[in-house]
């Protein structure tokens, strides 16, 4: 009884769909690791998104890729573990939280350090981590019962732990450097963090007067307002035309401070008048030189970026509005020579969105140079991260190379605070420059560090101090296993297998986690590294909030579904480290790639259902596999299937991913869908043989299993679903837990699936032929295929029941010469088959030949047109390159359609 047969719905409903299965994984812990079960390892870290984030396209294709990769390795019998987790986000939570304060009138500064961590932390309960709920949307296989956060009790430890024996080692200290600071933040910033834009400003030239009156040195700068803490003028000691005024003094304008002529060869003579102001406090090459020649460092500016009282009557004054008035002071008492436009690069917050201000401060800093030498001879002694693509390695080696001292403190209050203890007692109950201090795990440990030298009096303050996210995130790929202590799961799953990122973080995590590592673990944290690129709009521009063109992945979730924008991403994917065009069309919010990736996902549940309806109720392992009895057009899809196998694994181990999704869906919508199911309906009928009947409906269901099987990495929901009703398994089992097909080499026959080529280019060119003809789908047609290739007319024969059936052909004759030229025919040619479809009685030839002289009249008529367009050089000069191009081809796609309307023509006359 039909009623009686598992079947899926007639429509596909991806959105009831996938809540289904994302709720069934978790709650029935599908993806839960267990290192005691043993067997190989195989384990990633989610690279924790912010705390304070939200989906983006680049979450939706890195994270994609990854649980590509986690449902491969795990379908491939591996002992598997994927860790979810998140970042505390110091910066965004403060600018988020100082946002919130604002609106209350208030200020963090009103509030205790306690309330406004109390603020912190109910937030991030309440309404911190939408982006995990967001990121659960795409399906993921992680173990969430291992969900981590950088500030929670275990990775707080590690952070703890890492700290001390780093600074106990000599690799941290504190110290009164230039640091990087963002006014908007109030914070110090890593080099890092620093984003360079080009900007068009402008270059102001000023005189500075020689103190012996005897004239003046010409300076130019892009920073007027850093000039009230000028300490110096520098030129270059091979620049012959300041040779004579070195060691000479200035009167420096404004202040009236005088300032020596210094050389140094850091001074570029080209650049402006090769004289330029030596600011140590306020430039880091001023700085350098600033420390080269023993220069004062004056600092004019407050850390909100507006000038302190050093600056005199600008004191108070934004610094770009003290800008604007030291050039007008300048212009108004005769120093103001010109100004220039001038675009350069300007720093700014990565963070705050504003221009870092190069300022001296007390900073805690690690030491780069000893932890980058580690992952260089891990790099050099075959140890390393493998990259994929390869060319990043030398991007990671060159950075490695070029690293500065990293200053790990911030001026913020969410984050881990700095494990530093100050003998406040000892300087006013203030912490100053000369503070002592001690690095301890707890405070009980820095007062018992503290008591032997201060006495029981001593009065403790910790540092306020927090460090850069980047230091915790640093110590992800371990300290989520469990480091400092020794556990199960450090030792089972670690080092981690590959990490999927982008490369704009190759600095700012990748390198610092294998630095962390190689101090902490003695090993790498992962083996593989791989690299994607982003996914940039419809105009091929980056995606940015400033822009404002970014495209929200949950908008295409909802509307095509989770599995088709994810296979859209991948399948997009050129090749590993390309940058993707995301096709979509701002008026409709549609995407002509994800509706692709929907219609796919369609053909597959469509397919499904055809398959199922035709199993007499049975599953896959009840019909048994198709071993015996096999027609040609079995042991063609069985070829084609292993084939297939054999490259959508190939791709996965080398990270091709790309190519893999496009080999998965030309086998499955072409050979399956539109060749194989075609075949094979006139054996699934009721009334057919049975013992073919059955061989056809082990075959066909054996196939259907397999394909759900190497796509469920990449569309998990539809293939799970499908997969269910298919094998009639009940909750029990689960497809993400099923082993991924082997490669059979045997069932492989590359000749068959020549041969086979030749049977469905002929049939293709029979389906045109009827289609030109006008030849209705009922009415059947004699076809002659004409080859003097021996070898292709036994192929011909041994098809014939494919020819017939697919092609709708009555009779057809296969053979090696024509007796005689048929009148009135269509032919085309396949290799070296010709293909004549007789018309006489078939179609009236009459209305065919106007037909065709109609359709000829238009498209020279277009042609006319389009040439007319090409011969006018006003097109062709000012119309822009791809316009011409464009019409060209179109010029040759018409050209050869009139050739082909020319030839049917001759054909029937």
């Amino acid at each position: 009884m039909t009623e009686n047969i598992p079947n899926l719905p007639t429509q596909y409903e991806p959105q009831a769909t996938e809540a289904k299965w994302q709720k069934y994984w978790e709650a029935n812990q599908v993806f839960k690791a267990n290192p005691d079960k043993g067997g190989e390892a195989f384990s990633m870290v989610i690279p924790p998104p912010n705390v304070t984030g939200s989906l983006h396209m680049g979450h939706a294709l890195g994270q994609t890729i990854m649980d590509i990769i986690v449902r491969y390795h795990r379908m491939n019998g591996k002992n598997t573990l994927w860790v979810p987790g998140m970042d505390h986000a110091s910066i965004a939570v403060h600018v988020m939280l100082e946002r919130e304060l604002q609106k209350e009138g208030k200020t963090r500064q009103d509030l205790s350090r306690e309330e406004f961590l109390k603020r912190a932390w109910e937030w991030k309960e309440n309404s911190g981590g939408a982006i995990v709920h967001q990121i659960r949307r795409l399906g993921l296989s992680v173990d969430w019962s291992r969900e981590r956060f950088t500030m929670d009790e275990g990775l707080s430890k590690a952070v703890i732990t890492a700290f001390v024996s780093l600074y106990e080692d000599g690799l941290i200290y504190r110290g009164n450097y230039l640091v990087n600071w963002c006014p908007a933040s109030q914070s110090a910033v890593s080099d890092l963090e620093v984003d360079n834009r080009k900007v068009k400003g402008n270059l102001w030239h000023f005189r500075y007067p020689l103190a012996d009156g005897s004239g003046y040195v010409q300076v130019a700068t892009t920073r007027p307002e850093t000039m009230l803490g000028d300490t110096a003028v520098a030129v270059n000691p091979k620049d012959p035309r300041y040779e004579s005024l070195i060691g000479k003094t200035v009167n420096l304008p404004i202040v009236n401070r005088q300032i020596p002529i210094i050389a140094d060869e850091f001074v570029d003579p080209a650049f402006g008048t090769g004289c330029v102001k030596v600011t140590p406090a306020h430039d880091p090459n001023d700085f350098e030189m600033g420390k080269r020649h023993q220069l004062p460092f004056i600092n004019v500016m407050n850390k909100d970026g507006t000038m302190n009282e050093v600056a005199g009557e600008f004191a108070g004054q934004d610094r770009f509005v003290a800008r604007k008035n030291v050039v007008q002071k300048l212009e108004s008492e005769g120093f103001l020579v010109k100004i220039e436009d001038y675009e350069h690069s300007v720093p700014y917050s990565d963070r705050g969105k504003v221009p870092i201000e190069p300022l001296l401060s007390t900073q805690w800093f690690v030491k780069v140079e000893p932890l980058a030498k580690t992952a260089l001879e891990c790099l050099d002694g075959g140890n390393s991260p493998q990259f994929v693509p390869q060319r990043w390695t030398k991007v990671y080696r060159d950075w490695l190379v070029k690293l500065k001292d990293w200053c790990i403190s911030r001026q913020l209050w969410w984050g881990h605070q700095i494990p530093a203890w100050y003998a406040v007692s000892e300087t006013g109950g203030e912490i100053t420059d000369s503070t002592p201090f001690v690095v301890a795990g707890s405070e009980a440990e820095a007062l018992e560090k503290l008591l032997p030298q201060f006495g029981t009096n001593v009065k403790m303050l910790r540092d306020p101090d927090v460090l850069d996210t980047w230091f915790s995130s640093g110590l992800w790929p371990f300290s989520t296993l469990g480091w400092p202590e020794n556990t199960k799961d450090l030792d089972f799953y670690y080092p981690t297998g590959t990490l999927v990122t982008g490369f704009d973080i190759i600095f700012f995590w990748v390198a610092r986690m294998t630095m962390m590592a190689g101090y902490f673990t003695k090993t790498m944290p992962f083996k593989d590294v791989y690299i994607h690129g982003l996914v940039l709009d419809e105009n091929g521009e980056k995606m940015s909030k400033t822009k404002g063109n970014g495209i929200d992945p949950l908008l295409m979730m909802d509307k095509y579904g989770t599995d088709a924008l994810r296979y859209s991403l991948v399948r997009d994917v050129a090749g590993a480290g390309q940058d993707i065009r995301f096709q979509y069309n701002r008026d409709t919010d549609e995407s002509v790639a994800v509706q692709a990736s929907r219609n796919f996902t369609n053909k597959l549940w469509n397919a499904s259902r055809f398959v199922m309806m035709n199993l007499d109720g049975k599953s896959p392992s009840a019909l048994g596999k198709p071993e015996t009895g096999l027609t040609l057009s079995d042991r063609w899809i069985l070829s084609r299937y292993h084939q297939v196998i054999l490259q959508t694994r190939q791709q996965i181990e080398v990270y091709g991913l790309g190519e893999a999704a496009k080999g998965l869906y030309e086998f499955v919508w072409g050979d399956f869908c539109d060749s194989y199911i075609e075949l094979v309906k006139s054996r699934l009928a009721k009334d057919a043989e049975a013992g073919s009947r059955l061989v056809a409906q082990q075959t066909i269901a054996h196939v259907l299993e397999g394909i759900l099987k190497l796509l469920h990495p990449f569309v998990p929901h539809i293939t799970e679903e499908i997969w269910h009703t298919l094998t009639q398994t009940g909750e029990e089992a689960t497809l993400a837990l099923q082993s991924y097909p082997e490669v059979d080499s045997k069932a492989i026959a590359p000749q068959l699936e020549q041969q086979f080529e030749l049977l469905f280019e002929t049939i293709r060119s029979i389906r045109n032929l009827r289609a030109e003809a006008d030849v209705k789908p009922n009415v059947k047609a004699a076809i002659i295929l004409q080859t003097q290739s021996e070898t292709e007319r036994e192929i011909l024969i041994a098809g014939e029941i494919y020819i017939q059936d697919l092609g709708k052909v009555d009779s057809l004759q296969v053979t090696s010469a024509l007796e005689t030229e048929p009148e009135q025919t269509l032919a085309s040619v396949v290799g070296t088959v010709q293909v004549l479809l007789p018309l006489t009685g078939v179609v009236d030839v009459a209305a065919l030949r106007s037909k065709l002289e109609k359709k000829l009249a238009k498209v020279e008529n277009d042609m006319k047109i389009t040439s007319g367009k090409l011969n006018n050089p006003n097109f062709v000069n000012k119309a822009a390159a791809e316009v011409v191009q464009a019409t060209r081809d179109s010029l040759a796609e018409l050209e050869k359609q009139a050739e082909i309307l020319r030839d049917r023509l001759r054909q029937l006359s």
